[in-house]
């Protein structure tokens, strides 16, 4: 297994995406790219402590490869706007890759300057640093679409994003329930 830390809005909207891809094993919600030990999320929410609230995957690269899952990320959220993703505003909101590795660092920026050259994006603000600390966020984030699908956020933001991923990506997406 490797993992990846990803962060594009509420970590619940991109949990929820996240799950569904065959190779992805687990999915954890979490704060990282900060400055203070062990947030909570008040305290990450105050913007006080410097993190993004970010998810952590656990894949089978021999499944699903790194650059797949960038091209999802990218595919669900705006890079192009500093500290907010739809109606969530704030520097824990922000657009953030934490590489593992020198491979998924020096991947996450070229697959960046790519989407630059190509034209898909004009002025991609997502942070790409190596990953220091991810601290798992409180219990009741975890899962938090699966567990709470009528809940209105999720139904206005992270179901949209479950049902583009799933129409654009169908060959990597789980298709059973």
């Amino acid at each position: 297994m490797e993992r990846a830390t990803l962060g594009g809005g509420c970590f619940w909207c991109v949990e929820a995406v996240f799950e569904k891809l065959e190779g992805v094993e687990s999915v954890t919600s979490g704060y990282a790219g900060g400055h203070t030990d062990d947030p909570s999320y008040r305290a990450v929410c105050s913007g006080e402590t410097g993190h993004a609230e970010v998810v952590q995957l656990a894949f089978d690269p021999d499944r699903i490869a790194y650059e797949d899952l960038l091209e999802v990320f990218f595919s669900i959220h705006d890079p192009t706007t500093l500290n907010r993703e739809g109606p969530d505003v704030g520097s824990q909101y922000r657009s953030a890759i934490y590489a593992h590795s020198d491979e998924q660092l020096e991947t996450a920026r070229a697959f960046a300057e790519e989407l630059e050259a190509e034209g898909l994006y004009d002025g991609i603000v997502t942070e790409i640093e190596p990953l220091e600390t991810f601290y798992e966020a409180e219990e009741y984030h975890q899962n938090y679409f699966e567990k709470n699908p009528t809940d209105a956020y999720c139904r206005m933001h992270a179901a949209p994003k479950v049902e583009k991923v799933r129409e654009k990506f169908d060959e990597n997406v789980i298709t059973t329930e």
